[in-house]
């Protein structure tokens, strides 16, 4: 048995420590936002914030994250209201939307730890920092949400 903090709950999983969190999410918690994409840590598509930072899951197990705080994009807000997913939607982002709760994920994490809070601050960390991989090649509406949702909220 593990307990740990999900989408500001509590919540105590009997599962298999060596189980990776995705899995423990997809399949045990039935919160399938969070996709598998790589399974070697490579693409995000798997990301989650562990502790208030940006995580992949697809590699972490479940014994790792005993009482940790685990974030997932349904618990980023409750009807869509967070700035990103707003923004996400107003530029029309995703393509396939794979890979797209996590690239959420990763840039609501970089907003959150921004020491700067200005467009170009933000659009040079999203160059440096951003590693999600999009098959699609979304890139450019990608920076447009992320900076859209820094600019306007």
């Amino acid at each position: 048995m593990t307990t740990f903090n999900l989408n500001g709950k509590s919540v105590t999983v009997n599962a298999d420590g060596n189980t990776p969190l995705l899995w423990v999410l997809r399949d045990v918690l039935g919160l399938t936002g969070t996709k598998y994409g790589c399974g070697i840590e490579v693409c995000w598509a798997c990301t989650v914030h562990i502790n208030g930072q940006p995580d992949k899951s697809c590699n972490i197990t479940l014994s790792e994250i005993a009482g940790r705080n685990i974030t997932t994009i349904e618990g980023l807000s409750a009807d869509s209201s967070h700035p990103l997913q707003k923004a996400w939607i107003r530029e029309q982002v995703p393509q396939c939307g794979y890979c797209q709760s996590g690239m959420i994920m990763n840039a609501a994490g970089l907003m959150a730890s921004s020491k700067q809070n200005t467009a170009q601050g933000t659009a040079d960390a999203i160059t440096g920092e951003m590693q999600n991989i999009c098959v699609c090649g979304t890139y450019q509406r990608i920076k447009a949400a992320v900076l859209s949702a820094v600019v306007n909220g």
